[in-house]
């Protein structure tokens, strides 16, 4: 696990930039950096070592003549099965690192069949100094991030935004657009981020660049075609085996593994299926709601392991928020991004590589919100017309159980579902925000991908859309920054694409019933962990934020950001205290939504107001 920084060097006139913009990533690798240029490119990495540790293994790393440089995050699982092929090809190797075989794999297959053969989480550029070309690619589900910027004459790129600032060509600029989109999804949603001209490469997307013209493209597609022949004990068994082969995987490193630990199935079955010494978890005060460590510290003992624990102090989270927004790179309004930041904290104080059950809930079929397209079957039976009028007659009622329901039957799928967060409507983000931008309605954004998945059942729908935006955009967006706050390197054995491969097949009838989710993988997890772990109801990771909104220490330090200047720039703030008191008095819960706007204004101020300078 590392980071990566480069650009096109205009001839050697900003190659100094180049060890401003590494020292920026320093977290991302502090064991070894290197660099390359040459008056077209320059090139910047910071390596953890994990698979040979020695001196060999660094980047940024070229091929025997000297005509091919690349820089790489991430872990192929499958390099030694890869090494022997390029080995039988003629092709020489120095070391045991990963990296070398995606040079020679370059070279003897070229990019788009070498990203076909690859089992792994990664991203990388190649400068093939041949042509002068450059050219990239994210893995399959986007476990590693990529960023690209293009400045005038200089295209920039790396693992994190912020090595940009280094970079006397880059220009910060705040993309409105985004901000609005994200008042809706809680993320950035799209390939645009909130700095303007700076844009992530997608999952399962690759890149070319040469004389200006960039060209992206996707390698690789996600494919749901049920196979309703095996039985469920078939699937069962499939999935028993599949797992166990991934997580074996997973584990190849020359340091310790660890394994995060939650009272969910997911992580509770990765932990039991690795047999790693050593788990991780952290809760807040001592309310089972917020707190899972009594569990973790059970299951710990249950499968024979360490198990190490911290419970965050309020103070603590508050007053580390600003940290973790810089280390994030663009505002994610999910509270269990900080909890993330804590657990990796105490697991990067014992081991250099953890596991994590990240992806279950997406390609098995997890979230709670699956159960909908059941639950409204019967009633999307009624005429559309006459559901519809019902949506709107109870529109402005207050947000109660039934009222929601028949809300949520006036629309289409596609219409109430854009992913597992819906913040502010279209209507509610504008009449918050000061001036008007030209951000897309959800629909447009989710719509491409409702489109691509229109021949499969809306559970699967549901998942594909997820898979793409809210998996992405939301869960490994947290995953790989907060761990890497922490020069931790995090894998998903969940998220594999052999594992992916099987999910896509099973049928929905295996994956979500009336009683349960994830209900095939939940068997397969009852043979490694007590059925109590097993049949556990999915709680996602706690945060009790909607408490503490409501104690005047923490009402006052939103409300004093709710009234600043930088709020008031963007938005209507009498509408931002109306919602903070409203919640604070207990009429309605709206501490999604204020956390949503809280975390931008806390994300501007590091950003904008040079906050970053100092972390």
């Amino acid at each position: 696990m590392c980071g990566f920084v480069g650009f096109t060097d205009n001839y050697g006139k900003n190659a100094d930039s180049i060890d401003r913009m590494m020292d920026r990533i320093a977290h991302r690798g502090p064991d070894q950096a290197g660099k390359f240029a040459d008056g077209r490119v320059a090139m910047g990495f910071r390596r953890l070592s994990i698979i040979d540790l020695s001196e060999a293994g660094s980047q940024p790393m070229m091929n025997e003549d000297g005509s091919v440089v690349i820089t790489f995050n991430g872990e192929i699982y499958n390099h030694a099965v890869l090494r022997e092929e390029l080995k039988a090809a003629g092709h020489i190797f120095k070391s045991r690192a990963d990296t070398e075989v995606l040079i020679h794999g370059y070279e003897e297959w070229g990019l788009t069949d070498l990203l076909g053969k690859l089992r792994g989480m990664f991203a990388f550029v190649i400068y093939d100094r041949h042509d002068g070309s450059l050219c990239g690619a994210r893995d399959y589900f986007g476990i590693k991030p990529l960023y690209y910027g293009r400045f005038g004459d200089t295209l920039m790129w790396g693992s994190e935004i912020k090595s940009f600032l280094e970079h006397p060509d880059f220009v910060k600029e705040l993309n409105t657009d985004v901000l609005e989109t994200y008042l809706t999804f809680q993320y950035s949603p799209t390939t645009e981020t909130f700095f303007k001209n700076v844009y992530k490469l997608p999952a399962a997307h690759c890149f070319t660049y040469k004389d200006g013209n960039l060209e992206v493209k996707r390698w690789w597609e996600i494919e749901f075609t049920p196979d309703e022949e095996p039985t469920l004990e078939n699937w069962v068994d499939k999935i028993t085996e599949t797992f166990k082969d991934s997580v074996a995987a997973h584990k190849i490193a020359d340091v310790e593994v660890g394994s995060f630990l939650s009272s969910g199935v997911d992580s509770s079955y990765v932990a039991a299926v690795a047999d790693v010494d050593k788990t991780f978890t952290v809760g807040f005060g001592e309310d089972e709601k917020y707190n899972e460590i009594g569990y973790a510290k059970e299951f710990s003992k249950y499968i024979g392991k360490e198990n190490n624990s911290m419970v965050i102090k309020p103070e603590d989270f508050w007053g580390t928020f600003a940290k973790i927004q810089y280390h994030m790179d663009e505002p994610l309004a999910d509270p269990a991004a900080a909890a993330l930041y804590f657990v990796c904290k105490i697991a990067s104080e014992k081991v250099k590589v953890v596991l994590s059950g990240e992806g279950a809930d997406e390609i098995f079929g997890g979230y709670n919100i699956y159960h909908n397209p059941d639950d409204m079957a019967l009633y999307e039976k009624l005429p559309a017309a006459l559901r519809r009028a019902a949506g709107k007659a109870v529109k402005n009622l207050p947000q109660k159980r039934g009222v929601n329901f028949i809300e949520r039957g006036s629309k289409s799928l596609q219409e109430r579902f854009i992913g597992n967060a819906y913040m502010f409507t279209p209507e509610e983000r504008k009449a918050l925000l000061k001036h008007p931008t030209n951000a897309p309605d959800p629909t447009e954004i989710t719509k491409p991908f409702y489109d691509k998945s229109a021949e499969n059942d809306p559970v699967t729908q549901m998942q594909y859309l997820d898979l793409h935006l809210w998996m992405t955009g939301d869960i490994l967006l947290k995953a790989d920054k907060m761990s890497m706050a922490h020069s931790l390197e995090l894998r998903v054995p969940f998220l594999d694409r052999r594992v992916m491969e099987l999910a896509e097949r099973i049928p929905k009838r295996f994956r979500v019933t009336k009683e349960n989710t994830k209900y095939a993988m939940r068997l397969a997890a009852m043979r490694a962990c007590p059925p109590q772990t097993a049949n556990k109801k999915k709680l996602g990771f706690p945060v009790p934020t909607r408490v503490w909104l409501k104690e005047n220490k923490y009402y006052s330090k939103v409300k004093a950001r709710f009234l600043s200047d930088e709020s008031e720039r963007f938005f209507n703030t009498d509408m931002l205290i109306k919602l903070l008191d409203e919640h604070r008095e207990g009429k309605y819960d709206h501490s999604r939504k204020i956390w949503t706007v809280y975390t931008f204004l806390v994300w501007y101020d590091v950003y904008f107001n040079d906050g970053y300078k100092a972390m």
